[in-house]
């Protein structure tokens, strides 16, 4: 393959098996989305808005692009705007880990942080995502630029039903037992879960949520604050469909924690917290009894870890 820019080389990522943290029942297999240009699975949502805007005429060239981002989302947006010529503005809660900040920085963004609501350090809220998003908004007004409205933003659902589900369904040429992400905007779980169940109405999926924040299994919220960065913010995404989700499963700071440590010592792979609550959760999964003795779960490594 010959790239022409840096929005070649997103999508298309490699599947691993996971045996060295996960020897049985059945076993973990995890697309290796840390490997796209900006380093984790948002490359594909930020691809396919930007592409999807200036088709349609929202973006036009050279327009500014405004989003609210907890870093990935804007780590994408950098690297496609680069390539497509628009200067990028992000707005991201000052309680994201400041390497993603500085990320941002290095690909031309400029960033505003914004204070925390009722957040910490390392630990964002969805009052401090709304906090940050209204501040994005308002910058996309006064500059006359396109604003990306991730949480709202159908095309994402889409890349991955046609993207990463489908890429799932060639790499492995079966349907899969069991499919485990966790949520934030919630494209990732249900655009790949349609692709999934289309191919297979029996394929269990299931939602990683925090232990206590876990508003799409209808329990009320205790723990608003949790390390899982970009997810669970206290509030069921706008498109979602609960028809997608078999079950949800919960992963505590202490699990997220563990696993990450194992991900790396153990199969070299430095990834994020999302990454490690969804390969504890598929390991869950295989270990409830649900599934078959010999299934294959598939789940998804979100990010590096280099941006935490």
């Amino acid at each position: 393959m010959l790239a022409t820019s840096s929005i070649d080389l997103i999508g298309n990522t490699p599947l691993i098996t996971l045996t060295r943290v996960h020897d049985g029942p059945g076993r973990i297999l995890a697309k290796a989305e840390f490997l796209q240009p900006g380093g984790s699975v948002k490359d594909r949502a930020a691809q396919a808005i930007l592409l999807a805007a200036r088709a349609d005429g929202r973006l036009a060239p050279g327009m500014p692009v405004v989003e609210m981002t907890s870093g990935n989302m804007g780590a994408g947006l950098a690297v496609a705007c680069a390539a497509l010529g628009h200067p990028l503005v992000v707005t991201m809660s000052a309680g994201n880990s400041p390497a993603r900040a500085r990320m941002l920085e290095g690909l031309g963004a400029e960033v505003v942080l914004v204070p925390q609501v009722d957040g910490a350090p390392g630990q964002v809220t969805g009052a401090d995502v709304e906090a940050a998003a209204r501040v994005a908004a308002a910058l996309a007004r006064e500059r006359g630029g396109f604003y990306v409205d991730q949480f709202n933003a159908v095309e994402c659902i889409a890349a991955h039903e046609t993207g990463t589900g489908r890429e799932i369904l060639q790499q492995l040429g079966a349907p899969v037992d069991g499919w485990v992400a966790a949520v934030g905007t919630g494209c990732t779980f249900m655009g790949v879960a349609r692709a999934l169940k289309a191919a297979s109405a029996a394929t269990v999926c299931a939602a990683v949520e925090p232990l206590g924040c876990e508003v799409l299994a209808g329990t009320p919220v205790t723990k608003a604050r949790h390390l899982i960065q970009g997810t669970s913010y206290g509030a069921v995404p706008p498109h979602w469909d609960p028809t997608l989700m078999d079950l949800s499963i919960a992963v505590t700071d202490d699990e997220a924690q563990q696993w990450r440590r194992r991900l790396a010592v153990r199969e070299g792979l430095y990834v994020g917290y999302s990454a490690a609550a969804n390969v504890c959760a598929a390991a869950k999964l295989l270990g409830s009894g649900r599934l078959p003795a010999d299934a294959t779960v598939v789940t998804v490594l979100c990010d590096t870890g280099l941006k935490y």
